[in-house]
């Protein structure tokens, strides 16, 4: 699994980058599961939460949360963030692979490209099996990737994520080596740098990982391959109705899976 040690377990940093305004995301999961539960969402778990800013949303809401992430510094981050909004959330620092809650729940999701740190087929059926048996019956699964168009097998892309808060800088650069996926595997080298400037100083951290690239029609095979889930659709962003294509308003690619009876 790809670890990015240096990025991710400077979590202070890594959230001055990263935080935004996530509540149309919130809004979109909310309904999505009473679209197709006909009830409210009662439960969640965020995987790869990092500081944990959608399990903290809806722990706002009401809903019995837990965040789920590989680096025990992210969730020390993510909790010590709940104690400042006044939320409880149960954090649970583990592999995405084979955990398990002490009770299933509504909802799962994983933002912001981190499935693809699954680097082989193994480890995503893996993966979605763990799900399943983590949902309430008809819960659902959700995670978002890059649209293909803006990364893909034929270029990565550019990507750049920068913050400021507090006098402290960040800017961390995703894919600065301009990798390039192996075309059997799909698995690129990947370098990224965390740039910070705080008090006057400038440090730089650099750090590679591996990452799998995953098209869509290979998600619906290996969600069949994994079993006990079925895909519902896929989204180009967090808008209802909005189905993934090629148009300018298409910017991500959005899974919606569901739990079989």
């Amino acid at each position: 699994m790809a670890e990015f040690n240096e990025v991710y377990a400077r979590a202070g940093y890594y959230d001055i980058a990263f935080s935004r305004d996530i509540s149309r995301e919130v809004d979109f999961i909310f309904a999505e599961y009473a679209r197709l539960n006909g009830r409210p969402l009662r439960s969640l778990l965020e995987i790869a939460c990092g500081p944990g800013y959608h399990a903290r949303a809806f722990a706002k809401q009401n809903v019995e949360t837990f965040g789920l992430d590989l680096r025990p510094e992210m969730i020390d981050f993510a909790r010590d963030k709940a104690k400042d909004d006044g939320v409880d959330v149960h954090w649970i620092a583990a592999d995405m692979r084979g955990f398990k809650l002490p009770h299933a729940v509504d909802a799962i999701i994983t933002m912001y490209d981190s499935l693809d740190c699954l680097s082989d087929n193994d480890d995503i059926v893996d993966h979605f099996k763990t799900v399943a048996a983590n949902l309430t019956p008809q819960g659902i699964y959700l995670f978002e990737l890059t649209h293909p168009r803006d990364c893909s097998m034929h270029g990565y892309g550019n990507h750049v994520y920068s913050g400021e808060k507090n006098g402290t800088k960040v800017e961390i650069k995703w894919a600065v080596n301009n990798p390039r996926h192996d075309a059997f595997t799909q698995v690129a080298e990947v370098e990224t740098t965390l740039r910070v400037i705080e008090h006057g100083k400038e440090t730089l951290y650099r750090d590679r990982a591996r990452e799998r690239y995953l098209s869509p029609q290979e998600l619906v095979a290996l969600t069949k391959l994994a079993g006990g889930l079925r895909v519902v659709d896929c989204y180009g962003d967090f808008i209802p109705g909005l189905r993934m294509d090629n148009s300018p308003a298409s910017r991500r690619m959005i899974f919606v899976l569901q739990k079989l009876s």
